[in-house]
This record gives C-alpha cells, structure tokens and sequence, in this order.
C-alpha cells in the first residue's frame, strides 16, 4: 500500500510536467500576446538573385532577380519585382491585422531587433546565389540585417533569420498566387 502511494505522488508531478510540455512542443509558435496594440512597425524584405559576370579581367555581381516586399503598420503591402534591370508594376496587397500582429510579435519575442550586425563573407567559387535583407523599424528603433543563404558562405546563418524571412516569404506566396 506504501508502494503505490508513493508512486501515485511521484506520478503528479511527472503528469504535470507532460501537460505543460505536450501543448508546446504541438504548437511552437511564438505566441501573439507579445504584440503590443500600440506597436508601430514597418518591414521591408529583400531577396536578390545574384550571378557574377565576367569582363575580360574584372568581375562583378549582379542582379538577376530582385523582389522586394514593404509592410507598412497599417497592414497595407507592396510588392515589387525586377528582372533583369526591368522592373514589373507593384503590386499592392492588405494583410490581415492578425497577421501582422504575429510578424510583430515573432520579432519582439525572438529578440530579432537586438542582433548585432554581421558580416556574412561568401565562399569563393560560388558564382550564384541568393542574399537576403531584412530591415525592421520597431517603434521608433531600426535594424538592418542583410545574410546570403547558407550554402553560399562558410559563416553559420542564424536560424531566427530563416523563421522571419519564412514569414514574409508566405506573404509573397499569398500575393502572387
């Protein structure tokens, strides 16, 4: 009868522990209370296609792609795109105050606006890939934040970047589709 008591009361606090644990590892967003009603917030994200060009001796980057997204605090969006120097008509786009909101609150809980800047050399012999930039201003205060993706450089990119730039990376693919 001692045994089973004993087990019973260690058994409490192992079931408690699973009951907090199981619904964050099912739902591991950042939760949207982090979003102030007050919080006044402007994003522009940038991904550029880049491709080294060759004349004769020199050598440059360029461009090949490059789409460029602006979110304004009021959920109104502009997407813009351009092609081989060529840019395509804007397109203007609203995205939903609950979205917003969590776009704000992944960047206030993630401490996205605390990253120091970096410096993200590329490989040599990489001759094309994709660099992303992200600039966030946050009541007031601005970060700016530019990285290529991962294969194209030895330096390890955070994975926050990939979670922000996924986030806005969906907002496009609700634009265009």
């Amino acid at each position: 009868m001692t045994r089973v008591l004993l087990f019973l009361l260690g058994a409490i606090p192992v079931l408690a522990a699973i009951f907090i644990v199981i619904p964050q590892l099912t739902k591991p967003e950042i939760p949207i209370t982090a979003a102030d009603s007050n919080d006044v917030i402007s994003v522009e994200y940038s991904k550029q296609h880049l491709k080294k060009v060759t004349f004769g001796l020199t050598e440059t980057i360029g461009a090949q792609k490059t789409d460029l997204l602006l979110i304004q605090n009021d959920g109104g969006v502009t997407y813009s795109v351009t092609k081989n120097g060529y840019p395509e008509p804007d397109v203007k786009y609203n995205i939903e105050k609950s979205e917003l909101k969590k776009l704000t609150a992944l960047i206030k809980e993630t401490g996205f606006m605390q990253i120091p800047p970096s410096s993200f050399p590329i490989k040599s012999g990489v001759d094309e890939y994709d660099k992303f930039g992200i600039k966030v201003t946050l009541n007031g205060k601005s970060t700016n934040i530019q990285w290529p993706e991962q294969n194209a450089t030895e330096t390890f990119i955070p994975p926050l970047f990939d979670a922000v730039k996924s986030q806005l990376e969906g907002i496009i693919g609700e634009i265009i589709k």
